[in-house]
């Protein structure tokens, strides 16, 4: 018997009106004669109402204690989809991430899932049940709860399948699938039809939030085939595999969620910039695109999250009063698709475009996959879509 692995976002299971729409779509695939698991995320803004309530109590957080309290969501989620199917006569059990055997490192609100002992989940498919799982979450080796980080709950759907061998993994959303840009910031955006695991990659990793990245790579790892759908209509999503079409532009992303952060001192010594370096590892800044600019001087520049701002702020203070910093709100456009380096007009195009707009270029990065560029400030949404006019 074939088995599917559907995750449903948010935004579908936000209220009990959703909530039965969703119930529709599992039993959709359950009477198809499927084995069925379901991962849930939290219900609509939830999280983001308990980091606000944590925030409340202290800026920083003990990572141990936010953790459980930010895996309560799926929890809620997958509890209601359970009574849900049941009372609609379709045999549906909940498991917590750690029930159904997700086993994470001991990293905080952005752990990586290390192994999956499925045995419990399978033991219930073969009882015909409907499995509901709480995504976004595991535990670690001295069985505290772990968080996989935002959009986690895709990633805990995607190994799932890896690990059950699943025929196909549905990530529902309330979108019809990946467009060519957010379509929040530009009308012009449309649906794309295919993308392989390097490009879905590249626009996750560039602060898109239509999956996580490390689900693709769970994805491409073990050839997983994904598809980005609607929960509300029945129209085609978008198809995440290993087929590679290049040469042109599928897709543009605006990142305005960033900071640039410029650290100085008098005096430059190695032993001084692998300190710093290693406190940004051992705290997961998720740090990018660090330069020391001088060889006389501290002189770094980075980009980091603007939700690991207080947390950033909060080391430099504690560890490093001596250091200078200052910080600019930035933003970062990516323009993506396979082959985009050999095909010049790409780049001659955006060149016009940002030349006319008059633009600053703090820097300019160029590869297989992608162009992108920062500028030294936020960018208007009509910069995103002039581009996507131009290129797409």
């Amino acid at each position: 018997m074939d088995t599917v692995v559907l995750k449903f976002g948010g935004s579908s299971v936000a209220d009990n009106i959703k909530l039965n729409v969703v119930a529709e779509k599992i039993k959709s695939f359950y009477k198809e004669n499927k084995k069925v698991v379901v991962v849930v995320s939290a219900q609509g803004k939830t999280t983001d109402g308990l980091i606000k309530e944590a925030m409340s109590l202290s800026s920083v957080p003990n990572e141990r204690e936010l953790d459980v309290l930010l895996s309560t969501g799926e929890q809620i989620s997958m509890a209601k989809v359970a009574i849900l199917l049941n009372r609609l006569g379709m045999p549906a059990i909940s498991l917590t991430g750690w029930q159904a055997g997700i086993y994470t490192n001991n990293t905080n609100q952005d752990a990586i899932i290390e192994d999956i002992d499925t045995s419990r989940i399978e033991k219930e498919l073969e009882q015909g049940k409907i499995v509901i799982i709480a995504g976004f979450q595991g535990i670690n080796p001295n069985m505290d709860i772990t968080t996989l980080g935002r959009g986690g709950s895709d990633t805990t759907a995607v190994a799932l399948a890896a690990k059950l061998k699943a025929s196909k993994c549905y990530i529902f959303s309330d979108v019809d699938g990946v467009y060519t840009a957010d379509p929040r910031q530009t009308k012009v955006a449309r649906k794309i039809n295919t993308l392989s695991y390097t490009e879905m990659l590249d626009i996750a990793d560039e602060g898109a939030k239509v999956l996580h990245n490390r689900c693709v790579e769970v994805g491409e790892k073990f050839n997983v085939p994904i598809i980005a759908k609607s929960t509300f209509n029945n129209n085609e999503g978008t198809i995440i595999n290993n087929k590679i079409e290049g040469g042109y532009v599928k897709n543009i992303v605006k990142n305005d969620n960033i900071q640039y952060v410029h650290i100085t001192a008098d005096e430059y010594s190695l032993e001084k910039f692998n300190t710093i370096y290693n406190y940004f590892i051992e705290e997961e800044l998720n740090v990018k695109n660090l330069v020391n600019s001088s060889e006389n001087t501290l002189d770094i520049s980075f980009t980091i999250p603007k939700a690991k701002f207080n947390k950033l702020a909060n080391l430099l203070e504690n560890k490093f009063p001596e250091l200078e910093s200052s910080y600019l709100d930035i933003t970062r456009i990516s323009i993506i698709g396979n082959g985009i380096m050999s095909n010049n007009i790409v780049l001659n195009k955006t060149m016009d475009v940002i030349k006319n707009n008059k633009l600053d270029i703090i820097s300019m990065e160029i590869n297989e996959t992608k162009i992108a560029i920062m500028f030294k400030k936020i960018i208007a949404n009509e910069v995103l879509e002039e581009l996507h006019k131009t290129l797409i």
